[in-house]
């Protein structure tokens, strides 16, 4: 049985050159390739692929949401993520967002196409590195507040707007956000935002 591969990647050479590897593997055949990460559900709705092979990065909807949808509206299209990223916090959300295979970029060719058999068999797929950066990251030191705190700090929420949704004077807030950066070892709140983003410790 052939397994039917998607491929998303916005880099054009790079995406050239996987199709072509791919397509050289027996038993292996990329039937859509993408750029653009909204426009993976459609191209797997329209060539029911066996395996999505989506960059984690990518233009117009990132490869972990996609990789989602495609979890609900094609369930039988498993997902393999490619990335450049290590951050621990990555891996974590791309398990709990039913994707069966973790791999970096760089890896040799004839390891992403035993990736791709192993994933259209059922099997998980985790790069050893990446799962070794994962499980070297503890739990948040941030008591449940200060993550609220800090995930609104996240998006963009000045101490002002944090209080008048969290119910909190803008001292208490700011009172929050030093003991955040403190307590993450930051320069601040932008870098303890980096830091806990990288930990898996916001979303």
């Amino acid at each position: 049985m052939v397994i039917r591969v998607l491929l998303a990647e916005d880099l054009n050479m790079v995406r050239g050159a996987l199709v072509a590897l791919l397509n050289l593997e027996e038993g292996i055949s990329v039937v859509a390739d993408v750029e653009r990460g909204d426009q993976i559900v459609q191209a797997a709705r329209e060539h029911r692929p066996d395996v999505a092979i989506l960059d984690i990065d990518l233009p117009g909807l990132d490869g972990l949401t996609a990789g989602a949808l495609l979890h609900e509206q094609v369930p039988e299209c498993r997902v393999l993520i490619l990335t450049s990223l290590s951050a621990p916090g990555t891996l974590r959300r791309a398990m709990s967002g039913h994707v069966y295979g973790f791999l970096a970029k760089d890896a040799p060719p004839d390891q992403l196409a035993e990736a791709v058999r192993r994933v259209a068999s059922g099997s998980r797929v985790v790069d050893p590195q990446l799962a070794m950066a994962a499980w070297g990251v503890g739990e948040s030191p941030l008591t449940a507040r200060e993550s609220e705190v800090l995930q609104l700090a996240a998006e963009g929420s000045e101490a002002s707007e944090i209080a008048t949704r969290l119910y909190l004077s803008k001292g208490t807030v700011r009172n929050y956000l030093t003991t955040i950066v403190s307590k993450l070892n930051a320069r601040n709140r932008v870098d303890a935002i980096r830091i806990a983003r990288e930990s898996g410790w916001l979303v």
